[in-house]
């Protein structure tokens, strides 16, 4: 069947749905020929994981017979594959060309993988807090850092062999302070931003669990606060 709006060269262009399925399970049959495993082997593997699929399930979805391909099963198939489950659905390299949408062009896969986890922004779209905790992770990655390197100019300034090499390493300290503080008062204003959504951030490695500040206790009077 031929949908409308793809490229007008290609005949008999299956529907948007069936190309997934087919991407989904040309994917699972060459990952699985790649491990050397049999259907049984790869239903093996989903029965351990904890959700069953069984072999003929598997081998009529490899061949095409399968109506339908829950996401859940998806899940299991790449994780008893050691794969991620967006490589089934838009396998890089092995297919060139696919669909994103009904009845939308033939895009490169490359192009529709990075669309799909949000690697590529889409105008419009909401990418939801995961900004958010991406930024959260490179704020943590940087007050670390910058806190690693505040105790190695601290150590270089207690061991320096003059006052030159001290006072530069007290300069050196000075400095990934800073980076460290700041850092930490923008994790801090980060965080809180992602409570007032109504979610909950990321937890955070013991070196910074000073960051939040200590919850006001909201069971005790004015009096007993004094």
């Amino acid at each position: 069947m031929t949908q409308h709006g793809v490229d007008a060269d290609e005949d008999d262009v299956p529907e948007w749905a069936d190309r997934i399925k087919g991407n989904v399970a040309g994917e699972v049959r060459r990952r699985r020929k790649e491990m050397g495993w049999s259907a049984q082997d790869l239903a093996d593997q989903c029965e351990q994981l904890g959700h069953p699929i069984p072999r003929n399930v598997i081998a009529n979805m490899e061949s095409g017979r399968r109506a339908n391909l829950p996401l859940v099963d998806v899940m299991v198939l790449a994780a008893a594959l050691e794969t991620y489950p967006v490589c089934l659905i838009f396998p890089v390299g092995y297919v060139e060309r696919t669909q994103e949408l009904p009845f939308q062009d033939l895009v490169p896969t490359r192009d529709a993988l990075r669309r799909f986890t949000g690697e590529q922004e889409v105008p419009m779209h909401d990418a939801g807090l995961v900004p958010d905790f991406e930024l959260h992770a490179r704020l943590v990655r940087t007050a670390l850092a910058a806190l690693d390197e505040e105790e190695r100019a601290r150590f270089a300034a207690r061991t320096a062999a003059n006052r030159v090499q001290q006072e530069e390493a007290e300069k050196k300290r000075t400095r990934y302070a800073d980076e460290a503080i700041s850092a930490q008062y923008d994790l801090r204003h980060l965080r809180r931003e992602i409570r007032e959504e109504g979610a909950t951030p990321p937890d955070l490695p013991p070196a910074l669990g000073d960051v939040d500040l200590p919850e006001p206790d909201t069971d005790t009077t004015p009096e007993d606060r004094l």
